[in-house]
């Protein structure tokens, strides 16, 4: 029987400028959704690209003296390489400069001509380079601040200055999907999450929706429109696409029909709380328009702030406040592993989360090296010296014997995967922590190096290092789409790197799997202590 799919997006990545924090925190969120669902059994296709069009794509490739292509050529490797740094496992990686994304565009073009829903006519009114997004007359502010000229209209969202857009566009009928969204909002509270953005969203819609003007003509980097070519695609109309597009949406083969058949809908989009509107109103929309059907979810994360120390608030990232912080940084600091955890365990995901470098140290001495580091060196330790290099030689029954660590071994994945399911990753850590937890103190409680000094109480020392181990085993499986080359390097260290790639967690995450009698390796600290800087 063929596996269910999973199919999980990250937002297209703007390259108008690298990569960033925030599309790094982004791009891990997916990732570790992605490794956990191919480790209970799905077929999971995770998506990331660039989004390579627009007229903010154009103005910072003449800033840079380039033509778009060549800036965009040239910004690739940046994305690609921190993704491979970060251990992000993507499937897929889509340009929309790519054919594919060119024809499923033109494509999409077409049916949308034939239903009814697009309209030719003029746009006058106001739009935001940065922000790609165009406003009404009653949306937007007037300035009167000292470095804006007085009465100068302002982006409602960024704050920056906008142009005024007069020119021949074609119109998505976007009004007329009011109703059809609250609807959908309605039948599927669970569309947008977490629950809190679903209220911004729909409140935005009984506002009322006007109609999209989604072609430009006033420059002519993006893709033409295929039945008029001095129009090409607003940039929006085009990006969101790319999730259809990359899994064989416009293409006339049986093999890319079965694909589209098999992938679409996609069970998650991931994106910032700052897109959320194009993500939950106009992409539904198109889709309700052409008659494709909806994702099940889009999950919207928020801002990556810098914790001032000072006053213990959050703010707003920006090389003139000399207070940003880029993903090289936290590698330096943290490692790729201790990154990873850091970002998905202590930031909650749909909230801003401030973050500063001591409280990085502070997670990852107290939960990485003083925890889980220090469990896994001394029960190896332990194990090599006591059972000669080995995990010890197990008596039947063994597993079956209550004892701490057992008691809350039971049904961890079952608690762990009600979160994961959902995108809870602070909730999923708790519960694996509460394991390291309890397996450290049970090391001091059963001073396992007291009972080693008596012949006679081997049989005992056998199950107290097992239970130690074996509470490591379940707990390495659980941690490895955070931190998949530690948990790849813990199981190997005890004879258990068959399991590495499981996709079968359940099963394997039961206690009393744990081999006995198989060789150990003791190997270096996994997390060193970090030293206060």
């Amino acid at each position: 029987m063929a596996k269910p799919s999973f199919f999980i997006t990250t937002p297209i990545y703007y390259v108008n400028a690298k990569p960033h924090l925030g599309t790094a925190y982004s791009t891990v969120l997916c990732d570790v959704e992605a490794r956990y669902r191919r480790a209970t059994g799905y077929n999971v296709k995770f998506l990331t690209g660039m989004d390579e069009h627009g007229e903010k794509v154009a103005e910072a490739a003449a800033e840079h003296g380039m033509t778009p292509q060549e800036w965009c050529d040239s910004q690739a490797p940046f994305f690609k390489d921190l993704w491979r740094q970060l251990e992000i496992s993507n499937d897929d990686f889509i340009r929309t400069t790519e054919q594919r994304q060119h024809d499923a565009v033109q494509y999409l073009w077409e049916r949308m001509k034939e239903s009814g829903y697009l309209y030719k006519g003029s746009y006058d009114g106001w739009y935001c380079v940065p922000e790609e997004t165009y406003f009404t007359e009653t949306q937007v502010t007037k300035s009167d601040e000292e470095h804006h000229t007085e009465g100068q209209h302002l982006c409602p969202d960024c704050g920056r200055p906008l142009e005024r857009v007069q020119e021949e566009s074609y119109f998505f009928k976007l009004s007329a999907f009011q109703d059809r969204l609250l609807k959908l909002y309605d039948e599927h509270p669970d569309f947008v999450q977490p629950d809190f953005r679903m209220n911004e969203v729909r409140s935005f819609v009984e506002g009322g929706l006007q109609d999209l003007s989604v072609s430009r003509t006033s420059f002519d980097w993006g893709i033409p429109v295929p039945f008029d070519e001095k129009h090409v695609t607003y940039v929006w109309f085009d990006a969101l696409l790319n999730y259809m597009t990359a899994v064989g949406y416009g293409v006339d083969t049986p093999e890319a029909k079965a694909e589209l058949a098999y992938r679409w809908p996609a069970q998650y989009h991931v994106v910032g709380k700052d897109i959320i509107r194009f993500h939950c109103v106009i992409w539904p929309a198109m889709l309700m328009a052409i008659g494709e059907a909806l994702p099940e979810h889009v999950f919207a994360h928020g801002f990556l702030m810098v914790r001032n120390e000072e006053t213990g608030q959050g703010e707003k990232m920006s090389k003139s406040r000399g207070n940003a912080i880029a993903p090289q940084d936290v590698i330096d600091l943290l490692g790729v592993e201790g990154y990873r955890y850091y970002f998905m365990t202590d930031v909650v995901p749909g909230e801003d989360g401030a973050i500063s470098f001591s409280r990085m140290e502070q997670v990852y001495n107290a939960d990485l090296a003083n925890s889980w580091g220090n469990l896994v060196s001394r029960a190896l330790n332990m194990s090599a010296k006591y059972f000669d290099g080995k995990t010890p030689e197990l008596a039947d029954g063994w597993a079956d014997e209550k004892n701490p660590l057992r008691e809350i071994a039971q049904g961890i994945e079952g608690r762990y995967a009600e979160h994961m399911d959902k995108l809870e990753y602070v909730q999923a850590k708790d519960e694996v922590m509460e394991l390291v937890h309890a397996a450290n103190h049970y090391v001091e409680d059963m001073a396992p190096w007291t009972v080693a000094k008596d012949f006679t109480r081997i049989g005992e020392l056998a199950h107290i290092i097992a239970n130690l181990l074996e509470s490591i085993r379940i707990c390495a499986h659980l941690l490895a789409p955070f931190m998949p080359e530690t948990s790849a390097e813990v199981l190997r260290r005890m004879g258990a790197g068959d399991e590495v790639d499981t996709t079968d967690l359940a099963s394997v995450c039961e206690w009393g799997r744990l081999a006995g009698g198989v060789e150990v390796t003791k190997g270096d600290a996994l997390f060193p202590r970090l030293q206060k800087k």
